[in-house]
């Protein structure tokens, strides 16, 4: 009884033993697994880090497999993420974009010339006359309903991009040229070209050049046009392509350089063409005959809306805009029969653009007749053409501003 008893003991013991070394050993493999699954953790981070800046933030947000605070430590550190992620979505629903702050004062900021001669002349005033400014005005009519909703702000050539930056407008309407740098190292992002230019130069007749003249022909003349410009780049390059010296004069104000030219301070001055043709409609004193050339103009200059990077909202309603301008030139609608493509639409295209059934511009944070309302308060692409380029000598009939099917270049993408 005694020996049975002793020995039933022993094997107690031997099992309890046994049992507390599983045990143990359960432990010191789950702590391996898990220090093994942390490294693999950490090297997977390490490699997506290297694939980009948001991926380097998870791995920063990540435990490291050497961290031994347990459970509680990865708990408060993943609220910790989460208390982040809330203030971040606050701090955006809170500003909005540029949509919601030009809702919220009411008006477009919206930076333009007030020097050049059709596009944007600053009026006695203080409002704006010309085809950029009426850009302007067709956005504010697409976000508020009304044309008249826009606070025109001249800037200079030098000014143009720092206000941008700075907020100072939403949208740059001024003969600004798409080029890589702005796109790039000046931070600027670009909407589709209302005006396909060039650069030009002009000359007095009376000094020996016409029409026919070239860049070979300006050897030594003192040539004037607008600092912090692509023109400057551009006509010194064609200048020594052509090999040729001139004197290279710039002003800030392009009404400055065109009065030194009447009065003889500049043998010839230079910008984009639509410029100087509007320059000689309005300013070629009686006794002066002046001619543009060469006919080939020296560079391409897309000019179009200018605004702020990494605002797709407000990308798109500025781009959509511009569309819908040309989309009603393909339809044959313009300021004066809209009211009838609204009442009767030609194709579910128009009704779709105008506020239709099926139409997208609720999608894009618009009111749905966002469109309606620029074509009738401002127009269409060839009304504001007619208005303020035509009567300066500027063509549009098979011009590269005229449409795919006319031969141009405005090639709007379908709205659908």
């Amino acid at each position: 009884m005694n020996n049975k008893s002793t020995l039933a003991k022993l094997l107690a013991l031997v099992l309890a033993f046994a049992m507390f070394a599983v045990a143990c050993g359960s432990d010191d493999d789950t702590t391996t697994a898990d220090s093994a699954s942390n490294d693999d953790t950490a090297e997977t981070s390490s490699d997506d880090g290297d694939n980009g800046s948001d991926d380097g933030d998870m791995a920063e947000d990540e435990p490291e497999a050497t961290d031994d605070g347990g459970d509680d430590g990865d708990m408060a550190e993943d609220d910790m993420v989460e208390d982040d992620m809330e203030e971040a979505e606050v701090e955006l629903t809170q500003d909005g974009g540029t949509l919601a702050a030009i809702v919220g004062r009411g008006e477009l900021n919206c930076g333009v010339s007030g020097a050049a001669i059709a596009f944007s002349v600053t009026q006695p005033d203080g409002s704006q006359v010309g085809f950029d400014a009426d850009y302007c005005r067709a956005v504010a009519a697409a976000i508020l309903g009304d044309a008249e909703a826009v606070n025109f702000v001249a800037l200079t050539a030098a000014e143009r991009f720092t206000a941008v930056q700075t907020g100072q407008v939403d949208l740059l309407m001024r003969n600004t040229t798409w080029t890589q740098s702005r796109d790039t190292d000046v931070g600027m992002d670009f909407g589709p070209t209302t005006y396909f230019d060039g650069q030009q130069l002009m000359a007095r007749a009376s000094d020996g050049f016409d029409a026919s003249s070239t860049v070979a022909d300006i050897d030594g003349a003192i040539v004037c046009t607008n600092a912090g410009t692509t023109t400057e780049k551009n006509i010194a390059d064609a200048a020594d392509a052509s090999g040729v010296s001139i004197d290279l004069q710039t002003f800030e104000d392009f009404n400055i350089v065109t009065d030194t030219f009447i009065t003889g301070g500049c043998d010839i001055i230079t910008t984009d063409g639509s410029g100087l043709v509007g320059r000689k409609a309005e300013q070629q004193p009686a006794d002066q005959d002046w001619v543009i050339f060469p006919a080939s103009p020296i560079s391409k200059e897309p000019l179009g809306p200018t605004y702020g990077q990494n605002d797709s909202q407000f990308a798109d309603i500025v781009n959509w805009t511009v569309y819908a301008t040309l989309i009603a030139d393909e339809n044959g609608i313009n300021q004066s029969n809209v009211d009838g493509a609204v009442a009767d639409p030609a194709t579910a295209e128009v009704g779709r653009l105008l506020g239709g059934e099926g139409e997208l511009q609720s999608l894009m944070g618009l009111p749905a007749d966002a469109f309606y309302q620029v074509i009738s308060q401002v127009g269409s692409y060839s009304d504001m053409f007619d208005r303020h380029l035509t009567p300066v000598g500027i063509t549009l009939d098979g011009s590269f501003n005229d449409l795919w099917t006319n031969g141009g270049l405005m090639y709007p993408p379908p709205a659908r």
